[in-house]
């Protein structure tokens, strides 16, 4: 969830960390600091702000971020990013040192405020540490620390483990031992980096289900959260697997087991375009990622279908996949995943019945690791998490792998510990996704599902041939049609300019469409802040019609040819009870004209294939709504790019 960077080389590290931190911001946090090891070398430097990252710069420069009277939304923009560079710079002046570590803080335990934000320090300020994740027994080590006389300053976890590190120092006079030592006391996630006044030359970096990075620079060495922190300085890191130790120096950097045995491995060569992580123009990241949708389609599609001589798709090759006789023989589908992850899920299990005519379970992962679930040793098991990090997701895979099901797993995060320890992966080839709420990951995971449950279909003959390549075309033609709605937004612009103060917003649909309907409503919620349901829309006289009034908002997506007249039915029930109403719809019928308010239309496709286009428009509406509110949609409220944590 937080963000974790760290810098070790000759540079003046507090503009990098901070820099490094502004990459980060996508995750969500609520307040941020930094500790950077003074060039006097008697002490560490702390500073920390509640709030924003420019109110750190503010703090440790004195400056004030200016606020831009211009009406230019974009040109203020510019101004204020101009600005906060400059005064970034200037932080090297002020904050003088060479090697430290920063953190952006989602607040778990205790409010957001300086006191509680990164880092945190032992009582004398020796050992400073950040931390992401969950340090479960803390309540009992943080007695134990007490009684022996320590005395606690904030309300977090992490705050522990800066004392415990300090409490085995004073019996060692090791800072290496000490952390490792501090290791075996935690129980629950972390992801962390520690400094010590008394070891000026090397930052240490520990994980265990929080994911780190180290980065290799030409001497200079990194610790990250995530990629995108460090691209401008290196492309070559190491990913940390399971209680792994990494200590960083200026020159090398030594990986370590929890054990203290040393690990030799080759780093991995980052080769995606440092471009695709900025804006690229768009003001927000999220319209920026809304319309990569047709290019990360298609980078996820093209490496997979096999094509004839006419370059007609013909069939549909997975290298990362074996379809052996587990595949052919399997009795059903087990899928778990969390958020937006969940919803692809629930579309997959439309789609694997409808094409491979197999039975298909779909669990939310957080309820799966706690209701000791049935699993058979004939079972194919998909986890789907975007960032191959989400918490629960991973408790619900190792648990059907002691289980001994097989597990494939869907990412968009190559070398993320989703992607390391299922049997078999199958990457998006999304692109980084900076926004918080998911859009791209989201289309192009639906996009490897459908392949999947296409490619059962044929290994097990449960689809004709000619029907087979149909699907195959129609899939080939999606990122044209998805480009399509992308250039004619503007109706759902203007709908969201008029709807967006509604009290109550419900979407609705059927089959395909009422899956459709989870991840719309998601989307809705998470940027505009506005209340927001989905339900199967046979559902809306048993309850939800109660709501409805003048204040209301009714979504429908419509894409189920046979449906349609159900879905107008629905319609006019709403409309009745004074409801403002929109379809999103691939019908030429005008079958909705008369009974909505606002009619969006989404290319011709078929039934089984809409949730990708469909999508689309829910994406936009969403958007502009959290636009028109002067909410920032790239940083919802409370929410996080990876759940990292339970």
């Amino acid at each position: 969830m937080c963000g974790i960077v760290g810098y070790v080389g000759c540079k003046q590290a507090t503009p990098i960390l901070i820099n490094a931190l502004r990459k980060l911001e996508y995750r969500g946090y609520d307040s941020a600091g930094v500790a950077v090891l003074a060039e006097s070398g008697d002490e560490i430097l702390i500073r920390k702000a509640k709030g924003a990252l420019k109110f750190l710069v503010e703090k440790i420069t004195c400056e004030v971020i200016k606020q831009s009277k211009q009406k230019d939304e974009a040109e203020a923009q510019k101004e204020n990013e101009a600005f906060l560079n400059e005064a970034v710079e200037k932080t090297a002046s002020v904050v003088k040192g060479h090697i430290g570590i920063g953190h952006t803080r989602w607040a778990t335990h205790g409010e957001p405020s300086e006191l509680n934000s990164h880092p945190h320090t032992n009582e004398s300020g020796s050992v400073a540490v950040v931390h992401n994740g969950i340090i479960e027994n803390y309540a009992t080590l943080k007695a134990w620390l007490q009684n022996q006389g320590v005395v606690f300053r904030s309300q977090t976890d992490t705050e522990v483990v800066a004392h415990l590190i300090n409490y085995y120092y004073e019996q060692t006079g090791e800072i290496f031992k000490s952390v490792l030592m501090t290791l075996q006391k935690l129980e629950g996630s972390y992801a962390l980096g520690v400094v010590c006044k008394d070891f000026p030359d090397r930052i240490i970096a520990a994980r265990k289900e929080s994911p780190l990075i180290v980065g290799l620079g030409q001497g200079e060495n990194f610790i990250a959260s995530d990629v995108p922190a460090i691209l401008e300085y290196t492309r070559d890191v190491y990913f940390l697997d399971q209680k792994e130790v990494a200590v960083l120096y200026n020159d090398h950097v030594d990986l370590f087991t929890a054990d203290g045995e040393k690990i030799k491995r080759d780093p991995y060569h980052v080769d995606w375009d440092i471009s695709s992580a900025e804006k690229g123009g768009y003001a927000h990241f999220m319209l920026k990622e809304i319309h990569e949708q047709p290019r990360a389609l298609t980078d996820t599609l093209r490496p997979r279908l096999v094509l004839d001589k006419n370059d007609k798709p013909v069939d549909i090759q997975f290298d990362e996949i074996t379809f052996g006789e587990d595949w052919n023989n399997a009795r059903r589908i087990v899928i778990t995943a969390c958020g937006t992850a969940y919803h692809a899920g629930v579309v997959a299990k439309y789609a694997f019945e409808h094409f491979a005519r197999i039975p298909v379970v779909v669990d939310v992962a957080s309820e799966y690791r706690y209701r000791n679930p049935i699993l058979n040793k004939d079972d194919i098991f998909i986890v789907i998490s975007q960032s191959g990090e989400t918490a629960d997701t991973l408790a619900a895979m190792r648990l059907a792998k002691s289980a001994g099901a097989k597990v494939i797993a869907i990412t968009n995060c190559v070398g993320s510990t989703v992607s390391r320890e299922a049997d078999e992966v199958i990457y998006t080839w999304a692109g980084p996704e900076i926004a918080v709420a998911s859009t791209k990951a989201y289309t192009t995971q639906l996009m490897c599902l459908y392949l999947l449950a296409l490619k059962l279909a044929k290994v097990r003959g449960a689809i004709e041939n000619s029907d087979y390549t149909k699907t195959l075309e129609d899939l080939a033609a999606m990122p044209e049609k998805v480009q399509q709605i992308v250039d004619n937004q503007k109706e759902i612009q203007r709908f969201a300019s008029q709807q967006f103060n509604k009290g109550k917003i419900f979407y609705i649909g059927r089959l395909f469409d009422s899956a459709s309907s989870l991840e719309s409503a998601l989307k809705l919620k998470e940027v505009s802040y506005m209340h927001c349901e989905a339900f199967a829309a046979g559902e809306l006289k048993h309850g939800p019609i109660a709501l409805m009034d003048t204040n209301t908002l009714v979504v429908g997506i419509a894409t189920q040819s046979e449906l349609y007249e159900k879905i107008a039915s629905n319609i006019l029930e709403v409309k009745a009870r004074g409801a403002a109403t929109m379809v999103i719809t691939q019908d030429t019928t005008g079958a909705f004209d008369k009974t909505v308010d606002t009619v969006i239309s989404i290319p011709p496709v078929a039934d089984a294939l809409s949730p990708i286009l469909a999508i689309v428009p829910a994406q936009l509406f969403a958007y502009y709504c959290a636009v028109q509110k002067g909410n920032d949609p790239d940083k919802p409220r409370n929410l996080a790019k990876s759940v990292t944590v339970e």
